[in-house]
C-alpha cells in the first residue's frame, strides 16, 4: 500500500486547479513545487510531527517551507474550496445523503494555546479546543469548524447551518436546504428548536432527562470525528494559529470525502 501522503496524478488534478499562481518574475528564491509541498504538508498532517520536524531526505522542502504554504493556502481559501470541490464530486456520484444531517463537537487538546481555546470541562480544565461537525447521513462532513473547549456545542450551530453551501455535480439545482437534523442533548435549548423551525428543518433532538433516541444514528458522526482524528496534527492541536488548524481541518475532511469517492471508484 502506498503511504498515504503519495499524491496521485487523479488527486492533483483536482487540487492543482485550486492553487494561486505565483507571477512570473516575482522576486526572491526558485519556488519549491506545489505537488512536493503539498506531500509535505500531509506528511505533516498524517504523522503528527513537528513542521521543523519534516525530514528533509524526503525532499518535500523545509518544514518552515511547507507551514509557509499551509499559512498562503488557508488565507487563499484553498483548503475550503478543495472541501467543496470535494463534496459536489461525492454528491455527483450519490454519496451525499442531505436529507438526514447530523451534528456533533469533539474535545482536542490545544498544547500552545491561542486563540479559540479555554479550559476544557472534560480534561481537568486544560487548555483545549473543540472541533464541530456537520455530516451528512452518510456519514461525510458537510462543514467542519474550531471553538474553545469551555464554549457549549449548541451556540455553533448557527454558524454550521450558515456554511452549508449548495452541493452540485447533479441534474437540477444545487441542493441548498437541510431539511432533518439529528442531535444529542447537548443541542436541546428553546433557542435551538426556535432557531430551527425559523429555517424549515425539522429537528429531532432528545429532551434533557428522557431516553436518548437518535443514539443509533449519532454513531455516523462519531465515525466522522474518528477519520478526523486519525489526522494526529488534528488528534491534538499544535498551531497556535486557530486559522492555520481550520485550513488543515478542512483539509482532513476533503481528503475523507476523497477516500470515500475513491473506494467507490475501486
Amino acid at each position: 500500500m502506498a503511504a498515504p501522503w503519495i499524491v496521485s496524478d487523479e488527486l492533483w488534478a483536482v487540487i492543482e486547479p485550486l492553487l494561486p499562481i505565483k507571477p512570473a518574475g516575482t522576486p526572491g528564491p526558485a519556488r519549491m513545487d506545489d505537488r512536493l509541498v503539498f506531500r509535505g504538508i500531509l506528511f505533516v498532517l498524517f504523522t503528527g510531527i513537528g513542521w521543523e520536524d519534516l525530514p528533509q531526505e524526503l525532499g518535500f522542502g523545509s518544514g518552515m517551507t511547507c507551514w509557509r504554504r499551509v499559512r498562503d493556502w488557508t488565507e487563499a481559501g484553498v483548503f475550503e474550496q478543495m472541501h467543496q470541490v470535494m463534496l459536489d464530486r461525492c454528491n455527483a456520484a450519490g454519496l451525499i445523503d442531505f436529507d438526514r444531517v447530523i451534528a456533533d463537537a469533539s474535545h482536542i487538546k490545544a498544547k500552545k494555546g491561542g486563540a479559540e481555546t479555554g479550559p476544557s470541562p472534560v480534561d481537568r480544565r486544560k487548555t483545549g479546543s473543540k472541533h464541530h461537525v456537520l455530516t451528512c447521513g452518510n456519514g461525510l462532513p458537510l462543514v467542519v469548524d474550531l471553538s474553545a473547549a469551555n464554549l457549549n456545542d449548541h451556540l455553533m450551530l448557527s454558524r454550521l447551518l450558515d456554511r452549508v453551501r449548495p452541493l452540485r455535480g447533479r441534474p437540477g439545482p444545487p441542493r441548498r436546504k437541510v431539511r432533518t437534523l439529528l442531535a444529542d442533548k447537548g443541542y436541546d435549548y428553546p433557542r435551538v428548536r426556535a432557531e430551527l423551525r425559523e429555517r424549515g428543518i425539522v429537528c429531532h433532538i432528545p429532551r434533557r432527562g428522557t431516553r436518548d433516541d437518535v443514539s443509533a444514528a449519532r454513531w455516523v458522526v462519531e465515525q466522522t470525528l474518528a477519520l478526523l482524528h486519525q489526522f494526529r496534527r488534528l488528534a491534538i492541536r499544535w498551531e497556535r494559529r486557530a486559522d492555520i488548524h481550520r485550513g488543515l481541518l478542512s483539509l482532513g475532511a476533503a481528503l475523507i470525502c476523497w477516500r470515500r469517492l475513491s473506494n467507490r471508484t475501486r
